[in-house]
C-alpha cells in the first residue's frame, strides 16, 4: 500500500499525488518547468502574484517528512515549510489545512491575528484527529512539525515560525549590487543557549526538562524543538501513556505542556531593495549559512535556484563524509539519513513594481511539493 493513500479520507484534505511529481492547480500552476535532477524534485520557476519563484524538495527520510506549498491569490501570496518529525503525518495534515485555515479567518484581510488564528485551528484541527484515532492509531500523538510560513500582502511581509526552519531575505546593500543576507526569523531549538534557558525558565522546578542525549540537547531526552504543530504526547498527559510507543512515555506527571503552539511573528514591510526570499527547512541551513545561500541565489539565473541551493546543501553533505554528489545520490533513500535530512527549500523573487499595485494572481496559482518520491 503506498503510505498516503490511506490518509487521503482521514486528513480531510485533498492530499496530493503520490506520483513522484508535485500537485499543481490553477493556470498550470505558475508555469515553469519541473521534474527530477538525480534525487531532487523540482520547480525551476513560476509566477505569483508578487514576482517569480523556484522550488525544490530533496527526500532522505524512508517516507519523506517535510511538505512545502506555495499559494498566490485575493490574500497575496503564501509559503509554508513543514519540517515533520515523528512521522509526516502532522505535516500532511498542515499542509492540507494551515491555508484553508488562513482564508477561512483572513475575511479578505491579513494580519497578525488572522494568522495566529488560522494556526491555532490547524493545532486544535489536529489535536482532534489524534483524539479520534487514538484507539487504532496513537502513534499520531507522537508526529510534529515545524511550521514556517510566510505571507506577502499589501507590501507587507508577514512571518510566522514554529520550530528551526528558516527564511533568509537578500536585500540589497544602498545602491549597489552586493546583497545583504538578512534572517527574518528564529529557531527554536533547543541545541540554541537562549532557547535551552528561556525553557528552563519556565520549568523551574524540572531539572530534566532539557537533556542530552545522542550528542544534542533534547527536551525530556526525546525532540530537539520547543515549538511545532502537533507532538501532543509532550503537551497533554491525556496522549503520554501506555498506548505510545515506550520511548515517548515520560515517566513524571505532565504538570503543563513542554512544547507550544504558539508562533513567533514577525512584520516586515517591503522596501525597494529587497530582492528575494529563501524559505527552507533545517535540512538546507546545517550545510549552509545565509550569506552562502543568498550568494548563490544572486550568482545564478533566478530559474533552478531552488535546486542549486540544494545541489549545494548536498555537495557540502557529502564532502563531509569523504564522498563526491554523484555517490551520494546514489545511496537509497532510505539510508540516506545517515548523511542528509529532507530538504525543502522555496525562492520567492519580489517584483516590487507587482507589489506596490496589489496585483493577484488570476487564475489563482497553487503548488505542493510531492508527500512522497519515490
Amino acid at each position: 500500500m503506498r503510505p498516503f493513500s490511506c490518509f487521503k479520507g482521514l486528513l480531510g484534505g485533498s492530499g496530493g499525488d503520490d506520483a513522484g511529481e508535485g500537485t499543481s492547480r490553477g493556470g498550470g500552476a505558475g508555469g515553469g518547468k519541473e521534474g527530477m535532477d538525480g534525487s531532487v524534485w523540482f520547480r525551476d520557476n513560476g509566477k505569483h502574484g508578487c514576482g517569480d519563484f523556484s522550488m525544490a524538495v530533496v527526500q532522505a527520510n524512508r517516507i519523506i517528512e517535510d511538505q512545502s506549498q506555495l499559494e498566490s491569490g485575493p490574500l497575496g501570496t503564501f509559503v509554508g515549510i513543514y519540517d515533520g518529525h515523528g512521522g509526516y503525518d502532522a505535516a500532511r495534515y498542515v499542509c492540507d489545512h494551515l491555508f484553508q485555515n488562513l482564508q477561512a479567518e483572513s475575511q479578505g484581510s491579513v494580519t497578525r491575528g488572522t494568522i495566529e488564528g488560522a494556526i491555532r485551528r490547524t493545532e486544535e484541527g489536529f489535536s482532534r484527529l489524534v483524539a479520534e484515532s487514538w484507539n487504532a492509531q496513537p502513534a499520531l500523538a507522537t508526529t510534529g512539525t515545524c511550521c514556517l510560513i510566510g505571507v506577502i500582502f499589501r507590501q507587507t511581509l508577514f512571518v510566522a515560525n514554529l520550530g528551526d526552519s528558516r527564511v533568509v531575505l537578500g536585500s540589497k546593500l544602498g545602491g549597489g549590487s552586493d546583497l545583504l543576507a538578512i534572517p527574518l526569523s528564529h529557531e527554536h531549538n533547543v541545541n540554541v543557549e537562549e532557547v535551552r534557558r528561556e525553557l528552563r525558565d519556565l520549568h523551574p522546578n524540572d531539572p530534566q526538562v532539557v537533556q542530552m542525549r545522542r550528542g544534542a540537547f533534547r527536551v525530556k531526552g526525546i525532540v530537539q524543538v520547543c515549538r511545532a504543530i502537533g507532538d501532543l504526547y509532550m503537551k497533554d498527559a491525556q496522549f503520554n501513556r501506555e498506548a505510545i510507543a515506550p520511548k515517548f512515555r515520560l515517566p513524571e506527571p505532565m504538570d503543563m505542556p513542554y512544547l507550544t503552539a504558539n508562533p513567533e511573528i514577525m512584520i516586515h514591510p517591503l522596501h525597494a531593495n529587497d530582492s528575494f526570499l529563501i524559505f527552507a527547512s533545517d535540512g538546507l541551513w546545517e550545510f549552509l549559512d545565509n550569506n552562502t545561500a543568498v550568494g548563490i541565489v544572486k550568482s545564478g539565473p533566478r530559474g533552478g535556484s531552488a535546486k542549486r541551493l540544494i545541489k549545494a546543501a548536498l555537495t557540502e553533505a557529502g564532502r563531509r563524509k569523504t564522498m563526491k554528489l554523484i555517490d551520494l545520490e546514489k545511496v537509497p533513500r532510505a539510508e540516506r539519513r545517515e548523511y542528509h535530512d529532507d530538504i525543502s527549500v522555496i525562492v520567492v523573487f519580489i517584483n516590487h513594481n507587482l507589489v506596490s499595485r496589489g496585483a493577484l494572481s488570476d487564475p489563482p496559482v497553487s503548488v505542493r511539493c510531492p508527500p512522497t518520491l519515490h
